[in-house]
């Protein structure tokens, strides 16, 4: 199968700058599991979509405040962009200009508390760093650090809340998982009255946005992201299994947790590690029964994931339908059901 395979029209002007005013007022596309039609609803209808007895799945990773501006030792603007926390002081991170950053290079930011050296180089392009400063880590991220928005935004975010979840929990994605951008702490209450909830983390890196570069999708290497299950999220998902419910991910980061960590027969074991997980069609589902996802771009990794689930074919329509009725598209767009 192509990369080629899962590309789209979209027009510019359906990618969204900006947030709604109200989280869950977006739209939603509903496209059935069973073949029905679509159908076009608003996300705060998404409980009568549910059932008793099933249990929807959340990431609750936070967003760091991971982009960092700086100066270089030598003259001249720096930024470095936290992907990944190696050890200690010890980050994966992304830096430009890259050409003038090599090993040994400094940057200091802000108040030149917070300094960091180029230590060594990472995988696809990126840079190792050491940072050293004085205080506490967090705080200085915190007051230093803005929200890393994907590439495709160019608005400024008036309040960086909107690129979290109202659940986030677990400090350390690099992006939002932008699914659960659309939930309410009003709607997950009215949900949990029938329906059970569960918690888990993965941390976002910035390899969900970098493009497939192989013309057979079979050839893509993914990027690897560090994920946990507790013990706690591991039985309500398989007490659902075993009574017969619909294990239902909130996006395809939640999906991708699921499907690693469960056996062949579905069954999730707590725990964690490392997921480089690539879901595209032809994949059997071990745990999975429905998705909550945002519109993904045009030959993208999570475009291929949902085509997993719910056929290349049939998701190519949905798309072309959403196109046509001014769906808003990616991070801060509108969502769908598939289920």
């Amino acid at each position: 199968m192509k990369t080629s395979d899962f590309s789209y029209e979209l027009p510019q002007e359906l990618i969204a700058q900006t947030p709604l005013a109200k989280r869950d007022a977006s739209r939603l596309l509903h496209v059935p599991l069973d073949g029905g039609a679509f159908s076009h609803t608003t996300f705060e209808q998404l409980p009568g979509f549910l059932k008793p007895g099933d249990c929807l799945v959340f990431n609750d990773s936070r967003v760091m405040p991971a982009r960092l501006l700086g100066v270089r030792a030598s003259g001249g603007a720096a930024e470095v962009l936290l992907l990944r926390q190696m050890e200690g002081d010890l980050w994966q991170a992304l830096v430009r200009p890259g050409r003038k950053l090599r090993n040994g290079a400094t940057i200091s930011f802000g108040d030149g508390l917070l300094a960091c050296t180029v230590e060594g180089n990472g995988p696809d392009g990126s840079r190792f760093v050491r940072f050293s400063y004085e205080g506490i880590w967090h705080e200085l991220l915190d007051r230093l650090g803005e929200m890393p928005l994907p590439p495709y935004i160019t608005e400024r975010l008036a309040d960086p809340d909107r690129y979290q979840t109202v659940y986030a929990k677990e400090e350390g994605s690099a992006a939002a998982p932008t699914a659960g951008l659309h939930f309410t702490e009003e709607l997950i209450k009215t949900i949990q009255q029938s329906v059970r909830l569960a918690f888990v983390t993965l941390h976002v890196g910035l390899g969900t946005f970098r493009p497939v570069k192989a013309e057979d999708i079979a050839d893509h290497v993914m990027h690897k992201e560090v994920y946990s299950v507790p013990e706690e999220a591991a039985n309500a998902i398989n007490q659902t299994k075993a009574e017969g419910g619909r294990v239902i991910a909130v996006g395809t980061t939640s999906c991708r947790v699921l499907e690693t960590a469960s056996d062949e027969n579905g069954k999730l074991s707590p725990g964690g590690g490392e997921t480089g997980i690539f879901i595209y069609p032809g994949y059997r589902f071990k745990c999975l029964d429905g998705l909550i996802t945002n519109f993904h771009l045009p030959e993208s990794t999570l475009l291929m994931l949902v085509s997993a689930l719910a056929g290349r074919e049939r998701i190519l329509a949905a798309y072309k339908e959403a196109v046509s009725k001014r769906y808003r598209f990616f991070s801060f767009g509108d969502a769908m059901l598939i289920l």
